[in-house]
């Protein structure tokens, strides 16, 4: 049974509701029933009321859309169940006494859910009240058609939205019958997970191979129209666009605005045969996207797929009139994503950019979805003096094979750096350096690398700070930075040794009870800014950190300033004693980075960033 963070498996579903009102002073709970009202019922006298709900766990459906302009109350069963015809009943009772003038049930299309709202509807009826349903069937998933018609998903809370600001300008409860009845129409959405989900106390409600992506499944886990290999994101969303428009999909809706009639009869009421349309179609070459988050997918997953289907439909010639992306209606922790598009005209989007104080409403700017925003230019970076580039150093070609090692070595031991690094939480030790190689060898294939030590190691700087990204981006180019620096005007073996503590100095220095007026590089700091750090790297050797490597590396190398030295023999002992230092932080206590917040106990290997270091010196021996 998969864990899940709840104070009791059987009151979770009374438990959330009630932290969604603690937190929100504009909703209350209706005393003895799971339902949430407007905090001021006394504003829709006059008005028509909005009522929705449905089973929990679907959360901040529906709860979350209680508010002015959108719903004056929810109705919340039990995780993935009907709620009780007894609570729909009070709340249409509490609806009518403050005045309502006549109300209107938006429900799901789901069994449990029409014969629940279906029956309390009937008695208030009987009752007096003047109320309506409206059964909302978005889902695209289907290619025949079937006698329970299509599920009502994601597309549920447009609907809400439509209806709420309607209500909220004065419209009758005819007009916004009429309206949502078609609105609903042309409007369609489609699922994708990439894994199951479960309700408190129960097991996964079925099985994904790791290598698996389900097509068209309900919000409760309900099986989808076709399992298939896990596709890239662009990939994913062209194959979900490609079978909601699919026209031999009998569930399919149509964006092409020749192919839609002008007009739509809309389905009979099924609590009132009497009630069949035929009114205006809001056609046209515009729409209303949702990007739904199903529970457990990363934000930054969900704006990887907006974006996708954003150039998607701007590529079949549509125009994305708004888009909304973020967990609008969820199955659990269901990691997958839904897409929802509705056709709209200039009043359907004026309907969704109304006001609305519904907690989970997004609070977007009115204006088009697009991938073709212009950018805003880069600053363009003074220029700088060129150094002297007659100074001695190694050969341009040589330079590009130590390079060329370098980088090779480092994208050869990137899944190992990521392994290493996994201990510490993130495991991306190994990407940051191949980011690094790869960036360096495109700036190799742009220009040939400089021949003197100072611009070489300044231009490695830039390369790194611009383009590795991470703690370990950041390091390198201070070292780096500060060696070029020390290796100005210098030639011979000992420069290098003073290069080489300069950087190490750059990576740790700090300035005791004062606030650095220059950064390593240079750079001014402003004195509005007094709470900058005045450690920047903050690390010492010992600390299971890359600086242990790089210590152990320079004190081997401080033997280039005696006379007669042999640089290679001196650089095979850096070597060894890098490597040695790199094993030995296997042992220690982490003292600074982010293995510093675990438990040594747990840390069982090498540093990363120690071991890429020594395969760094290492590569440049040979």
């Amino acid at each position: 049974v998969p864990k899940k963070l709840v104070t009791t498996v059987s009151g979770c579903a009374d438990d959330a509701l009630a932290g969604l009102v603690a937190c929100n002073s504009g909703l209350r709970l209706l005393q003895g029933h799971r339902v949430v009202l407007r905090h001021d019922l006394q504003a829709i006298r006059g008005r028509v009321a909005l009522l929705s709900g449905g089973g929990s766990g679907h959360e901040p459906a529906h709860a979350g859309y209680v508010g002015k302009g959108m719903l004056t109350g929810v109705v919340a069963g039990a995780m993935f169940a009907s709620p009780s015809v007894g609570s729909i009943l009070a709340a249409i009772r509490a609806v009518a006494q403050a005045g309502a003038a006549g109300i209107l049930l938006i429900v799901m299309n789901y069994t449990g859910d029409r014969l629940n709202f279906g029956m309390a509807l009937e008695r208030a009826r009987a009752e007096g009240a003047d109320v309506r349903m409206v059964v909302v069937g978005d889902d695209c998933a289907f290619t025949t058609p079937g006698k329970a018609g299509r599920r009502g998903i994601c597309g549920t809370i447009l609907i809400h939205k439509v209806a709420g600001a309607l209500a909220e300008a004065g419209a009758s409860l005819d007009e916004i019958e009429k309206k949502v009845t078609v609105t609903a129409k042309v409007m369609g959405t489609l699922g994708l997970s990439l894994s199951p989900c479960s309700i408190p106390g129960s097991k996964l409600s079925f099985q994904l191979a790791e290598d698996e992506m389900e097509l068209g499944l309900g919000i409760h886990g309900e099986a989808g129209v076709r399992r298939m290999k896990v596709l890239p994101a662009d990939k994913a969303v062209e194959t979900m666009l490609k079978h909601m428009t699919d026209p031999s999909n009998a569930s399919h809706l149509s964006l092409t605005p020749g192919e839609l009639p002008r007009t739509l009869c809309a389905p009979p009421n099924p609590l009132d045969p009497s009630l069949t349309l035929s009114v205006p179609h809001p056609a046209g070459s515009s729409v209303v996207l949702v990007v739904n988050n199903l529970g457990g997918l990363s934000c930054l997953e969900l704006g990887i797929v907006a974006g996708a289907a954003v150039r998607c439909l701007e590529n079949r010639g549509l125009r994305i009139a708004r888009a909304m992306v973020g967990s609008f209606m969820t199955a659990m922790e269901m990691a997958g994503v839904s897409l929802t598009l509705m056709m709209v005209d200039e009043e359907l989007v004026r309907l969704i950019d109304a006001k609305t104080m519904a907690v989970a409403w997004p609070n977007i700017l009115a204006g088009p979805a697009t991938t073709r925003r212009e950018e805003v230019p880069a600053p363009k970076e003074a220029p700088r003096k060129l150094q002297d580039e007659t100074g001695i150093g190694p050969s341009t070609a040589r330079v590009e094979r130590v390079l060329q090692r370098v980088c090779s070595t480092l994208l050869d031991i990137r899944d190992k750096l990521n392994e290493l690094d996994r201990g510490a939480g993130d495991g991306d030790c190994g990407h940051t350096h191949a980011q690094a190689a790869q960036a360096i060898q495109e700036w190799m294939r742009s220009r040939p690398p400089p021949a003197a030590p100072a611009q070489l190691l300044s231009a490695l700087a830039d390369v790194l700070l611009e383009q590795m990204g991470g703690s370990s981006g950041v390091l390198y180019g201070l070292f780096l930075t500060a060696a070029a620096r020390s290796l100005r005007d210098r030639n011979g073996s000992p420069a290098w040794a003073d290069a080489m503590d300069a950087g190490i100095e750059a990576m740790q220095r700090s300035v005791p009870g004062a606030v650095e007026s220059r950064c390593p590089m240079g750079i001014p700091i402003p004195p509005e800014f007094p709470c900058l750090p005045h450690r920047y790297g903050g690390a010492a050797p010992g600390d299971r950190t890359m600086l242990d490597s790089l210590f152990a590396a320079a004190q081997a190398l401080h033997s280039l300033r005696n006379p007669g030295a042999d640089p290679l023999q001196v650089l095979a002992a850096a070597v060894q004693s890098a490597e040695a230092a790199a094993e030995a932080t296997r042992h220690m206590e982490a003292g600074a980075g982010r293995a510093s917040y675990i438990r040594s106990s747990r840390l069982e290997q090498p540093d990363p960033g120690a071991v890429a270091v020594a395969a760094v010196l290492g590569a440049v021996l040979e």
